[in-house]
């Protein structure tokens, strides 16, 4: 339960700090986007050094979170990573909003963002149901069923 609360707590904050950057603001996105403003660049440039800082802290105490050994082995590249990220970011690009920041347009109470959550569901759901098909064409990876401790 603690862990629960802890962790609704470093989302709410994480919302906050999107919201007050600028980072889920649609104009600012546009704008990174046709680099007319370079403010979200610097943004991305912070986040990814402090990622890269919490990594490697997790990664020096051998042990996750709650407690138990990480396993951090490097996933294999293949074609699916090239065009999941082609995908990402038309869809980014056309909505102005990537997972985190369709949530805090919703708390925000902009309208377009439920558009926006909207199809990224239905994308989730299409994907599911589309693997098979695409893993045979584009040579993907199987989906495997998680670490197994259930």
């Amino acid at each position: 339960m603690i862990f629960f609360v802890s962790m609704m707590s470093a989302g709410t904050v994480f919302g906050l700090l999107l919201s007050r950057s600028g980072a889920a603001d649609y104009d600012y996105i546009q704008a990174m986007f046709l680099f007319e403003n370079e403010q979200l660049y610097g943004i991305l440039c912070v986040a990814v050094a402090v990622a890269a800082l919490g990594l490697w802290l997790i990664k020096r105490s051998g042990r996750t979170a709650s407690g138990q050994p990480l396993d951090c082995r490097r996933k294999p590249s293949h074609s699916g990573n090239i065009y999941g990220g082609l995908l990402f970011g038309v869809g980014w690009s056309m909505t102005g909003m990537c997972p985190g920041p369709i949530l805090v347009n919703i708390g925000e109470g902009k309208l377009y963002a439920i558009s926006a959550f909207a199809g990224a569901v239905a994308g989730v759901y299409t994907f599911g149901a589309l693997y098979p098909r695409l893993q045979r064409w584009l040579h993907l990876p199987s989906i495997e069923e998680g670490p197994g401790q259930g």
